[in-house]
């Protein structure tokens, strides 16, 4: 019997059951970059104030700590909150996956926990709320994440230990262990009592804890903890690995009821469609009222960002990044499972309504089996317009594969419509190196009127 191999083995086998070897699986991690967009959810009790989220107990007075963790539980009631709107806005939006604060840095648990009192049961609302957020968005088949900070400034707060964001050796769990002991067994509670988790999001050292949740549900996807998740900024290159940026639609991530200008519509759909591009997700946040209710300004936001879905959701799904994910100020993207790319143009004044627009794509060639065609519309008829020609024409040239077409979808009553347009374009030959322009190039691109 060779008894070192199977001490070998049996060595695999405990470094794995330990999960010193655990990590994402790669077909989840598949699954994951098709979703393409998600929704981020920050909301917690000291949403009354419109303050910053936990982050105003670091460096706060013994009076304010003790007010915010003995008092201001006491006015959180959510009365308008209906998890169902939120979900349903966020289908209608394109969003694939949502990611709830279940846990943020200040220890407040949105959910029915036995490991600390500090949690939304023992509030005037006393409402489970992340079993309802759950099933709200399984309802309307949302792949489902949680949020979970493995800090927790009130376990801090409770043995004296000075609150801060990794600041001192007891911040970090695993030096720490009670701040362990606590996050595993709130772990286990999340990942145990609420069904099926598809995606957890660590904001803090997930050492110890990451593993604990691959053992309890091998299938999961971690993202920040084992994959880069950017704030606020997208990687100036394509990154083939998974990844995620997240941002909010305004200045905070929570509910802030002063001076918070909010991003534009056309900006967080062109932040969408970079992300593509280079390979990512986009988790765009909301921050709920106190009350429960969607801010209007988010809402407003979200419901722009659904109509431009609505039209061009082909384009953001199941894509990969293209060769070059921008060209001449036109992002590029790539089906996965079919030989079609999408161009994304921009709309507004630089392509309005009704209007025809040359295009060259130098790293595309046309071939006879070659197709063009804009998501959301045919191409045939323009409202109100006898006998105008909007059909989409295609060339061969030195430059590239030439494409000229009519923006002819009218989607908003003044025929303004300020977000990108994209193309579809299939069975084109894709060349390794752009080609430099020449005049019969030229001349064939001005011929097309």
């Amino acid at each position: 019997m060779n008894w070192k191999l199977i001490s070998f083995t049996l060595l695999i086998i405990l470094v794995f059951n330990n999960g010193i070897l655990a990590q994402n699986n790669a077909e989840r991690e598949e699954w994951f970059k098709d979703l393409g967009f998600g929704m981020f959810i920050h909301w917690s009790f000291d949403s009354q104030l419109g303050v910053v989220i936990s982050h105003s107990m670091a460096g706060a007075s013994d009076d304010y700590l003790n007010r915010f963790v003995y008092e201001l539980p006491k006015s959180f009631n959510p009365n308008e909150f209906n998890p169902d709107n939120w979900a349903s806005l966020a289908k209608l939006a394109g969003m694939k996956y949502v990611v709830f604060t279940a846990k943020h840095h200040s220890g407040f648990c949105m959910w029915n926990t036995k490991t600390t009192s500090f949690n939304v049961m023992n509030t005037p609302f006393g409402r489970d709320i992340v079993k309802e957020v759950v099933d709200a968005f399984r309802k309307q088949n949302i792949a489902i994440g949680l949020y979970f900070s493995p800090e927790d400034f009130n376990l801090l707060y409770e043995n004296k230990i000075p609150i801060g964001r990794l600041q001192h050796p007891l911040h970090y769990p695993e030096n720490n262990k009670a701040l362990m002991q606590l996050d595993q067994s709130q772990i286990k509670e999340l990942l145990t009592n609420y069904g099926k988790i598809d995606v957890l999001f660590f904001d803090g050292p997930a050492a110890g804890l990451k593993e604990l949740a691959w053992k309890l549900q091998p299938n999961i996807v971690v993202t920040r903890g084992e994959m880069n998740t950017p704030e606020q900024e997208l990687p100036s290159v394509v990154l083939m690995e998974p990844w995620e940026a997240c941002f909010t639609m305004g200045t905070d991530w929570q509910y802030k009821p002063t001076n918070d200008p909010h991003k534009t519509g056309t900006k967080i759909i062109n932040m969408l469609i970079e992300t593509r591009a280079k390979g990512g997700n986009l988790l765009l946040n909301i921050g709920p009222k106190p009350n429960g209710e969607i801010q209007i300004e988010q809402e407003t936001l979200l419901r722009e960002i659904a109509l431009w879905n609505f039209v061009n959701s082909e384009s953001i799904y199941g894509v990969r990044p293209f060769l070059n994910e921008e060209e001449n100020q036109y992002w590029f993207t790539k089906a996965k499972s079919e030989n079609s790319i999408y161009v994304y143009v921009q709309g507004g004044e630089n392509w309005p309504f009704g209007k025809r627009k040359n295009f060259v794509f130098e790293s595309l060639q046309w071939t006879d089996n070659t197709r063009v065609e804009i998501l959301g519309n045919n191409s045939k008829l323009i409202e109100y317009r006898e006998n105008a020609d909007i059909s989409i024409q295609i060339a061969h040239s030195d430059l590239g594969l030439v494409v000229s077409a009519v923006n002819g979808q009218r989607l908003y009553t003044n025929y303004k419509w300020p977000n990108p347009v994209v193309l579809k374009i299939t069975n084109a030959i894709i060349l390794d190196s752009k080609v430099e322009m020449d005049v019969t190039g030229k001349d064939q691109i001005d011929g097309m009127k």
